[in-house]
C-alpha cells in the first residue's frame, strides 16, 4: 500500500513542479535572453577558452530552483517523514521505497520523470540518499541478527530460522525489483545477507548440538544450494556453487562417521594391515604378524556373519532417519552414498584378503550380492 501512495504522490509532484516552473519563467520573464546575458556571456568568451557559449550556466534556472525550494520548502522534511512511516508499516517497506524513488529519480519510472525540473531532481536524489541509507541499516541490522543467531535446541535437524529470513528477503526483493533495471544496491544485500547466512551455518560446529553437526550443516547449505537454483540470481552464482560444494562435503563427513558402525572391527583389522603395508612389509608377510595372523582374521570375521550384518545396517538406517529431517527429503540419498561406501570398503576387504592371506581359504561370511540384497530390503520395508 505505502508503494502506491508514493508512486501516486510522486506522478502528481512531477507535473505540479513542471507547471509552478513554467509559471515562474513566465511571469518574472526568467526565461528570456537579456542584454546583460549576452554581454555577460561575451566577456567570459574574451578570457577563457574559445568554446560553445551554451555550456555557461543561465543564472535564471538557479533563480527558478531558488523560488521553487521557498514555495515548497516543507515538501522535503514531508517525504522523508512518510519513508518513515513506510519502514514502520512494513519490515521492508525501506526496499520497495528505494526501488520506487531509484525508479523514479533515474527515469525508469514515467517516462518525462527524467525531465523534470532540477528542484525536483535535485529533491528526489536526495531523499533517495535516505532511502538507500535507511535500506543499508536495515540489511546490517539483519546480518547481525543472523549472524548472532543462537542454534535451535532440539534433538532432530532442520532448516535454520536464519535461512527462512534470508528466503523471504530474496523472494520479496526480487519481486519488488522484477520491472526495475537497476538494483545494485540489491545485488549488495543479497551477497551480505548470503554470506552472513553462510557464516551462521558455519558456527553450528563450535555449537553444542543434540544431534550430529555434519548432518545440520548438510541439510541446511542443501537447502540453500535447491532455493538459489529456483531463484537463479545471477550475483549469487558463487554462492549457490559454494551451497552445493559445502553441502556434498559435509554428507561425505556424515557418512564416514557412522558408517564405522556395521563393519567396526572389521575396519579397524583391515586399518591395521594397511598401515604394516605403508610401513614395508610385505603383503605375503602380514600374516605372520601375531595381530594379523590367520587366526585373528578369522576371529574377527566370526564377529560378522550375514544376520548379524544386516541387523547393523537396519540399526544404521534407524539412526539417520532420526538424525535426518522429513522437510528436507535427504534420506534416501544419504542412504545411497552409505551403501556406495560400504560396498567400497567391502571390495577393500576382499582385496587385502586376497593379497595377504591368500591361499588361507578364508572368507567374509557374506558376499557382494548379499550386501546389496540387505540394503535393498531395508530400503523397501521403510
Amino acid at each position: 500500500v505505502s508503494k502506491q501512495v508514493l508512486e501516486q504522490v510522486l506522478s502528481e509532484l512531477q507535473p505540479l513542479c513542471t507547471s509552478e516552473q513554467q509559471f515562474l519563467q513566465e511571469f518574472f520573464w526568467l526565461g528570456c535572453e537579456s542584454v546583460e546575458r549576452q554581454a555577460l556571456e561575451v566577456r567570459v568568451s574574451t578570457v577563457s577558452s574559445p568554446g560553445p557559449l551554451s555550456s555557461l550556466a543561465h543564472p535564471w534556472e538557479e533563480a527558478t530552483t531558488q523560488l521553487l525550494s521557498e514555495i515548497f520548502s516543507c515538501l522535503e522534511p514531508e517525504l522523508r517523514a512518510f519513508l518513515d512511516i513506510c519502514n514502520k508499516v512494513h519490515p521492508l517497506g525501506c526496499l520497495q521505497v528505494l526501488v520506487t524513488l531509484s525508479d523514479s529519480v533515474f527515469g525508469t519510472w514515467g517516462s518525462s520523470s527524467a525531465s523534470s525540473s532540477s528542484f525536483l531532481h535535485t529533491l528526489l536524489g536526495n531523499v533517495l540518499l535516505l532511502a538507500k541509507s535507511n535500506f543499508n541499516k536495515y540489511v546490517g541490522t539483519l546480518c547481525k541478527e543472523i549472524e548472532e543467531a543462537k542454534a535451535p535446541s532440539r534433538t532432530r535437524g532442520g532448516i535454520l530460522p536464519c535461512i527462512s529470513r534470508f528466503q523471504e528477503f530474496v523472494a520479496f526483493s526480487e519481486e519488488a525489483f522484477r520491472t526495475s533495471r537497476r538494483r545494485g544496491e540489491l545485488d549488495k544485500a543479497q551477497l551480505r545477507l548470503a554470506s552472513s547466512v553462510f557464516s551462521s551455518i558455519n558456527s553450528l560446529s563450535s555449537a553444542n548440538l543434540k544431534v550430529n553437526t555434519d548432518m545440520v550443516m548438510m541439510e541446511n547449505f542443501h537447502h540453500i544450494h535447491k532455493f538459489l537454483c529456483q531463484k537463479n540470481i545471477p550475483c549469487l552464482e558463487d554462492k549457490k556453487r559454494e551451497a552445493k560444494q559445502r553441502s556434498s562435503e559435509h554428507m561425505e563427513k556424515y557418512v564416514t562417521t557412522y558408517l564405522d558402525q556395521p563393519l567396526e572391527r572389521l575396519k579397524h583389522f583391515f586399518e591395521g594391515v594397511k598401515a604394516r603395508l605403508a610401513q614395508g612389509v610385505k603383503a605375503e608377510e602380514v600374516s605372520f604378524q601375531l595381530a594379523y595372523s590367520k587366526q585373528e582374521l578369522r576371529k574377527v570375521i566370526e564377529k560378522y556373519p550375514g544376520k548379524e550384518v544386516k541387523r547393523a545396517l537396519e540399526t544404521l538406517y534407524r539412526t539417520i532417519h532420526k538424525h535426518l529431517s522429513p522437510e528436507e527429503d535427504l534420506l534416501p540419498v544419504v542412504w545411497q552414498a552409505m551403501e556406495q561406501e560400504l560396498i567400497q570398503q567391502y571390495r577393500e576387504f576382499e582385496d587385502l584378503i586376497q593379497r595377504c592371506y591368500a591361499g588361507a581359504g578364508i572368507a567374509l561370511d557374506f558376499t557382494m550380492e548379499d550386501l546389496l540384497s540387505y540394503f535393498n530390503s531395508i530400503t523397501m520395508s521403510n
